[in-house]
């Protein structure tokens, strides 16, 4: 009888070895004339286990990791094809505490099934949403939408099904949408994760979005930083026009949609909606004056459904279970589930997605372990390097659009970068201003201009003589990037310095009460 093995296909676990991993697995079977099917599944999110190999067992999967090529003979003659145990097994894989506490929705087929097999789509519940979707007309599958809750998962947190709604009742002869996938904010991967583990559950989240909108085209804006997801993309876009989910008829339906990848040239502010239009239609990435919004008037000037890849990945799930059990999850306003990444100084990096609620104090220790040092924790900061810097006596804060906006920061796209107590915010802040000012299109003065002369003010306190007038400066300069930013470039980059200053003031050479404006 044949055995399977799964050995991840992620490009996390393969910059940690996986590929050999799965090669010294075949040469091993075939020494040995075994019978062995080996699947490249995507990642479980795990990644301190990658690469983490499973086997098919009468119980379900066992997981072993980290595996090296080394450890496979004694793998093999311990009888892990059978899940005997070994100093590498991690149990079954369903029964892992990180995996098991987790509300797996988006990512409910992660690490399950063979990314490029249409029919382990098909068979693990894929198209469900879609079939649904062409049996509604456009407004119902809008409202299913706008009850479900769902915030755009990019960053914004803007109601999604307002943005599907406006775009399907724009007067229009062609309608795109467009899957933002410039994934460029520090500590973030989920987006990857699905372009690379679970393509087809994209795919179809933007084919609903389509058939919603009365789309005929559809663009996946993906950064030149991942090829591995490019290849991905492209034989799943390929599988799926073969089998008809794709091209004229769609399923079978009176729907076209077309679906095609473009990849960017490698630049931050492109993640904004409109720089990544502008990119897309060949030009120099730079954000467009609004209104008119893209939902009205974006690529080409047509009306353009604009998503980032966890929301319209999402869309599937809300199809076939309906809006209203897709709101059961979360609380306020702040509904269903987020993919949270866990990166930094943090003993287990990688992905959990829990109903929005979950505390950072949860998911730092309870999910990632603490620091990987061992040192005191001191800061963590959520939403990229925009995101604001939370002491550890704040980490009682829930994961939250409004928490997070009532105490000065942004959810973003569910990055958590974790420090510890070696960390200067200090430089950090600076940073930040440094890297606001590589970033920036430049089409805005208080983007273009204010981020260098923000880390000059910070080296100017940093320095210490004059200190309290480069204070005040600061403060104004703060002000302006905030509220005169074209665009979140600009405008949030103040948010993680004044964070920082207020937090942690003595990093600075100041007391608490000289920042106490900083909030």
């Amino acid at each position: 009888m044949s055995a399977t093995v799964y050995v991840p296909r992620d490009s996390s676990a393969l910059s940690l070895g996986a590929g050999r991993v799965a090669d010294a697995i075949v040469a091993e079977a075939g020494r040995r004339k075994i019978d062995l099917r080996l699947v490249r599944n995507g990642s479980r999110g795990m990644f301190w286990l990658e690469p983490m190999v499973e086997v098919e067992t009468a119980r379900g999967r066992a997981a072993y990791g980290p595996v090296t090529p080394a450890d496979v003979p004694a793998l093999f003659e311990a009888g892990f094809l059978a899940g005997a145990r070994h100093r590498l097994g991690l149990g079954l894989t369903q029964e892992i505490g990180y995996l098991k506490r987790q509300e797996r929705l988006t990512f409910a087929r992660m690490g399950i099934t063979d990314p490029v097999s249409l029919e382990d789509y098909i068979a693990h519940g894929g198209y469900r949403g879609l079939r649904r979707a062409l049996s509604m007309p456009a407004e119902k599958i809008v409202e299913e939408v706008v009850e479900s809750g769902l915030r755009g998962r990019g960053g914004a947190g803007f109601p999604a099904g307002i943005k599907w709604r406006t775009t399907q009742q724009a007067p229009a002869r062609q309608k795109y949408v467009v899957c933002n996938a410039d994934e460029g904010d520090s500590g973030t991967f989920s987006d990857r994760m699905i372009m690379e583990g679970d393509p087809f559950v994209l795919i179809e989240g933007m084919t609903i979005s389509a058939v919603c909108a009365g789309a005929t085209q559809g663009y996946i804006y993906l950064r030149s930083e991942y090829p591995h997801a490019l290849r991905t993309l492209n034989e799943a876009i390929g599988a799926a026009c073969k089998r008809g989910y794709l091209g004229e008829k769609i399923a079978g339906a009176a729907h076209t949609f077309n679906l095609e990848v473009r990849v960017g040239a490698g630049a931050y502010v492109c993640g904004e909606e409109t720089a990544m239009l502008e990119s897309l239609e060949g030009k120099r990435g730079m954000v467009r004056y609004k209104p008119p919004v893209p939902a009205i008037s974006g690529l080409f000037g047509q009306p353009t459904i604009v998503n980032n890849v966890v929301s319209l990945a999402t869309v599937p799930i809300i199809l076939e279970r309906g809006g209203a059990a897709y709101k059961d999850y979360g609380m306020g306003r702040s509904r269903g589930t987020l993919p949270i990444q866990l990166a930094g100084n943090v003993k287990h990096p990688g992905l959990v997605e829990k109903a929005f609620g979950a505390t950072l104090r949860e998911l730092v220790y309870e999910y990632g372990g603490g620091t990987w040092s061992g040192r005191r924790l001191r800061a963590v900061q959520v939403g990229g390097p925009l995101g604001a810097y939370f002491p550890e006596s704040m980490l009682d804060l829930p994961m939250d659009y409004e928490a997070f906006t009532a105490n000065k920061g942004i959810v973003g796209h569910g990055g958590i970068v974790v420090f510890d107590d070696t960390v200067d915010l200090a430089r950090q802040a600076r940073w930040a201003f440094e890297f606001c000012a590589i970033e920036s299109c430049g089409k805005c003065t208080p983007c273009r201009i204010g981020s260098t002369r923000g880390a000059e003010v910070l080296d100017r306190i940093a320095r210490g003589p004059g200190r309290k007038a480069a204070l005040g400066l600061l403060r104004d300069l703060c002000d302006t990037m905030t509220y005169g930013s074209l665009c979140a470039l600009g405008g949030l980059t103040p948010l993680p310095v004044l964070s920082a200053l207020r937090h942690f003031p003595e990093d600075f050479g100041l007391s608490r009460s000289d920042v106490a404006w900083a909030g």
